[in-house]
């Protein structure tokens, strides 16, 4: 079974597991800070996507 099969089986008691493991882990006040950072990350991988692929185009022309 590959790892795409895996997360798409991931069902409803798994996710709870996964969010009481966090909390435990990192506690309340840390999740806010988390969610930002993960945010401006995934932000910035989306940005340097985009400019790459407009490289790549700008390549061909």
């Amino acid at each position: 079974m590959n790892l795409q099969n895996m997360i798409l089986m991931i069902g409803m008691p798994q996710v709870i597991v996964i969010i009481v493991v966090v909390l435990l882990l990192f506690g309340g006040r840390k999740i806010p800070e988390l969610m930002k950072g993960l945010g401006s990350g995934i932000k910035e991988f989306k940005n340097a996507a985009k400019e790459e692929e407009k490289d790549k185009i700008d390549e061909k022309n």
